[in-house]
């Protein structure tokens, strides 16, 4: 009944006691330092039995953490763009003004008059235009995920 063999175990490296923490880390799509986004337009298009399993964990997610007193959030969407690319409205966006310094070039200041050093590699976040489309049925993401299209096949050689 018994086998005097030992349990196979996993092989590979132990599981992490921070999975969701570790995915976020590397995750580059609506993740930043401190919050995760998530497109409602594609969420309501994902696939019945995913939506499912995403109420159902945001139900335990928001009754776990409901006596926590939450703001009202306000989401933009944003690109980053280097300080020297940005129009005078953009530069107002982002708390920057630009002005001739004493030796004849730009300078770059935030609100309270600090000069921003190297503004040519100096990155800010701009909003712009949602890429991703309100809940449309008839837009491509209505249909939820998809398998990635085949590579068109390589045109023939020309008939020399």
């Amino acid at each position: 009944m018994f086998t005097p063999d030992p349990i196979p175990r996993r092989s590979g490296p132990p599981a992490s006691s921070t999975p969701l923490g570790d995915y976020l880390s590397e995750a580059t799509h609506g993740v930043d330092d401190g919050y995760a986004v998530l497109p409602r337009s594609l969420a309501e298009n994902m696939p019945l039995p995913w939506q499912q399993q995403m109420r159902h964990l945001l139900a335990e997610f928001h009754q776990a953490f409901g006596h926590v007193p939450w703001p009202v959030y306000r989401v933009v969407p944003s690109r980053s763009e280097r300080l020297v690319d940005l129009d005078d409205d953009q530069l107002a966006e982002v708390g920057c003004t630009v002005e001739v310094g004493d030796d004849g070039e730009l300078e770059y200041r935030r609100r309270d008059g600090r000069v921003i050093e190297d503004p040519s590699h100096h990155e800010v976040l701009v909003s712009c235009l949602d890429p991703i489309p309100r809940h449309d049925p008839d837009s491509p993401y209505a249909s939820g995920p998809t398998a990635p299209a085949a590579p068109p096949p390589a045109p023939p050689p020309p008939a020399w």
